[in-house]
């Protein structure tokens, strides 16, 4: 005879057969097979042989590179300056929005709209801004006497990447936006009344009240978007396929192209499982600061 807890758990375990076998079939088989390829010299488009077993040979290769690390940096600044732009500005419009004034719900649905928009239309959308013939970007700068002239944002390898990165911070700011504005309506009002009445700044309210309690949502959105950014692929597969002359070219493009347009599918899958662990590193760093966090709200309620 079973007893109560044992049901429980034999009752868990048959709800969640379900999603366990979409798990396995989605993620752990391509994952493992991923894995195989990449220790192979297998093509895309097969001769009908067996791939040979090469070993360790594509990673070799891969870390050997100049052009996957020349990537991998690309990817970086990306990544980094990216995230840091979205931060300021999510932060500077969530502290906004935050405030009473009239129009404040009509200005906090506009701000969403940026992030509710697919990323291919919106990468469509800043692909014809930066136009070097008729876009909106050149035309307002122009006008404002900061250009002498039109320029080409995504001809040229000096600025397509900080156009792609334009674009991609202007689309997901909004998400730091929602969630520290989030953890700002739950600071209690008495707190600044309190503070205001002791004589403080801005600028020390802000940083005794309002970033202590922001903190919390403003890791969680950080590690996400810096997640995020690390796989940008779609963005810049629309605005300017890896270029121009490779200057916009990440390590999803560079997978990509290893694998679907020079059809060389083991070193394709290296380059994916580096891509991967360098991207479970980044998960790590996600848990190891959710965890510090959860630490530090334990050590302040005890």
């Amino acid at each position: 005879m079973l007893s109560l807890r044992q049901r429980e758990r034999r009752q868990a375990w048959v709800l969640l057969a379900p999603m366990l076998l979409v798990m396995l079939l989605l993620t752990a088989w391509p994952l493992m097979r991923t894995i195989w390829l990449s220790f192979t010299d297998a093509a895309l488009i097969s001769s009908g042989d067996a791939p040979g077993w090469i070993g360790v040979e594509n990673y070799l290769y891969a870390l050997s590179d100049p052009d996957f690390r020349l990537s991998l940096w690309r990817t970086l600044y990306f990544t980094l300056v990216s995230v840091a732009f979205e931060a300021v500005i999510g932060v500077l419009v969530a502290l906004l929005l935050n405030q009473r004034f009239t129009g404040r719900n009509v200005l906090r649905v506009l701000v969403i709209l940026p992030w509710a928009l697919p990323t291919i239309v919106n990468a469509m959308m800043w692909r014809l801004n930066f136009n070097p013939d008729y876009g909106s970007v050149n035309a307002l700068l122009t006008q404002l006497g900061i250009l002498d002239g039109y320029r080409s944002w995504l001809g040229s390898p000096d600025s397509a990447l900080n156009a792609v990165m334009f674009a991609d911070v202007w689309k997901n700011y909004p998400l730091v936006t929602l969630l520290v504005l989030a953890a700002l309506q739950s600071i209690p009002d008495d707190l600044f009344e309190a503070a205001r009445l002791d004589g403080a700044s801005a600028w020390r309210r802000f940083r005794a009240i309002t970033f202590p309690a922001i903190v919390g949502a403003l890791s969680v959105a950080l590690v996400l978007r810096t997640i995020d950014a690390f796989k940008i692929f779609d963005i810049i597969y629309v605005m300017t396929r890896g270029g121009p002359v490779d200057s916009t070219k990440t390590l999803s493009f560079y997978v990509y192209q290893e694998s679907f347009s020079y059809l060389r599918a083991g070193s394709g899958a290296a380059y994916a499982i580096l891509m991967t662990l360098l991207c479970a590193v980044l998960i790590a760093l996600y848990m190891l600061l959710l965890w510090r966090q959860r630490r530090r709200g334990s050590a302040h309620e005890a």
